[in-house]
């Protein structure tokens, strides 16, 4: 039980070395302050991974041409209309007018051609690669911009929803990390590290002025602190409830509004397809038949989440039910084990030092106790040395993280991701999604999570839920977490 003690250890060092935000917030009924788990590491999201950036500033200070709204629909943002050619690869905007960034710079169509090429010669993260199907930009007016596809594209214009999306001024990439520059609702103010960022309503934003001017994010990493802030006033929303079991201590408070959605977020026992012996189809699909993943889901969310059985949210277009593809049974996953030669498995566990991360590895590893793969738990502090060690460098048998992003089963079709997961079929697939009809790009989709399903590529534990809980002055918040934004712009007080 060597994981297991070390997990207890890890988590009391958290606790002590930071009970959690300690900025003191003013009684101003014009500022509202919201609790958040994950920290950024900087605020730089065309270099850093991690969905702790884009939460925070994704929509609030940074816009993009487009949106998802709560629906998780494509809805005008910086761009008021749009056009497609009946080839599907020549995207005409029209773009909203008057519109400036924080810095006092105007907004146009060389700032959409800017962005969009910075995306390909400057972004260094994975999700650049969203942005190769774009053949150019053309700046045909001051307020018109023209994008030309390379192919035609089902993703590309849902991908501009998301960070790749995001416009930005020459003038204001200097200092990406320290001083964000956006077109949003509110401009960045001040951070300070290990607590909190401060965003001030930006005087000169061209939509619907925010009720609240000032928004306090402030970061807890231990839960209970988190919790212990709404309760004793200190903060007005946590944005997500990161242990669902207390939840109960709010839907009985009548000072509290609780509201629970859907989310994107598939909690993921990532296996490194790649490395001795997860390579064996025969392990991974032994290790899926040893879990019962609804036990998991009881521990880690109190029985909250939803059950998937492949990348795929019952909100895309594509999902089916393929929960059943491995059920609950030890027997079958110890004669895997034994048929793949690997009776007496060692694997090392890399979670996130995050609350129902920790909980779903311990869940996991006594499952995988009972049928002889002995697991060590290593909690890694999030997201600064999970995303070098686990996501960058790959040195990792197994992890457990929550995957945030919209549609990001498309992961599969890069070996170069963290799981290292290489099949010819599936990046055919993928590409044919891309490029056919609607309705051929669902079955192909849908093929898609049946193969990497069958194939034990990751192990989907559930859906985490959107648990928020709020003081009832607050209004605007939405039930559904679909995007990668914690949007800030439809929030307002009773």
């Amino acid at each position: 039980m060597f994981g297991a003690t070390l997990v207890f250890a890890l988590l009391a060092a958290v606790t002590a070395c930071s009970a959690g935000s300690s900025v003191s917030v003013p009684a101003d009924p014009d500022a509202i302050s919201i609790g958040f788990t994950a920290e950024p590491a900087n605020l730089d999201f065309t270099r850093t991974d991690g969905a702790a950036i884009p939460q925070a500033l994704l929509y609030n200070v940074y816009e993009g041409l487009v949106k998802l709204d709560a629906g998780g629909k494509i809805v005008p943002l910086l761009a008021r209309e749009w056009t497609v050619s009946g080839d599907r690869r020549t995207y005409d905007f029209q773009l909203r007018e008057g519109v400036k960034f924080g810095n006092g710079q105007p907004f146009t169509a060389a700032d959409v051609k800017f962005s969009i090429d910075r995306v390909k010669t400057e972004w260094t993260i994975s999700l650049k690669s969203k942005m190769d199907v774009v053949e150019r930009v053309d700046v045909v007016g001051p307020a018109h911009a023209r994008v030309v596809l390379k192919r035609p594209s089902n993703n590309w214009l849902f991908d501009m929803t998301t960070r790749v999306g995001a416009m930005f001024s020459p003038s204001g990439v200097a200092d990406l990390a320290g001083n964000p520059v956006g077109t949003g609702p509110y401009a960045f103010a001040t951070r300070k590290r290990g607590d909190s960022i401060v965003l001030r309503a930006n005087p000169s934003y061209w939509g619907r002025k925010p009720t609240y001017t000032t928004v306090y994010l402030k970061y807890y990493k231990d839960p209970t602190a988190l919790n212990n802030a709404l309760l004793s006033n200190g903060i007005d929303v946590i944005s997500a409830i990161t242990t669902p079991d207390s939840i109960g201590q709010f839907e009985t408070d009548t000072r509290f509004t609780v509201l629970q959605g859907t989310t994107n977020s598939e909690v993921t026992l990532s296996f490194n397809n790649a490395k001795v012996p997860l390579n064996d189809k025969r392990v991974r699909q032994a290790l899926m038949y040893a879990i019962d993943r609804k036990a998991v889901m009881a521990t880690a969310a109190a029985g909250r989440g939803t059950l998937i059985g492949s990348m795929v949210p019952p909100t895309d277009p594509w999902y089916e039910d393929l929960t059943r593809v491995y059920p609950h049974d030890p027997g079958r996953a110890k004669a895997l084990l034994a048929e793949a030669g690997q009776p007496n498995l060692r694997l090392r566990l890399r979670v996130a030092n995050l609350p129902y991360a920790v909980s779903s590895a311990q869940v996991v590893a006594s499952q995988l106790a009972d049928v002889g793969v002995n697991v060590s738990i290593e909690p890694l502090d999030f997201p600064a040395v999970w995303l070098k060690q686990v996501f960058t460098d790959h040195d990792f048998d197994m992890s457990i993280i929550q995957h945030v992003e919209a549609r990001d089963i498309v992961t599969f079709g890069n070996p170069k991701y963290y799981w290292g997961y290489d099949n010819p079929k599936v990046k055919s697939l993928l590409a044919g999604a891309d490029t056919g009809t609607p309705e051929q790009q669902v079955a192909a989709m849908r093929e898609v999570a049946r193969t990497i399903a069958d194939d034990a590529a990751a192990g989907w534990l559930f859906l985490f839920p959107n648990l928020i809980a709020a003081k009832t002055k607050v209004t605007g918040l939405s039930g559904n977490l679909v995007s990668e934004s914690f949007d800030l712009t439809g929030l307002g007080r009773r």
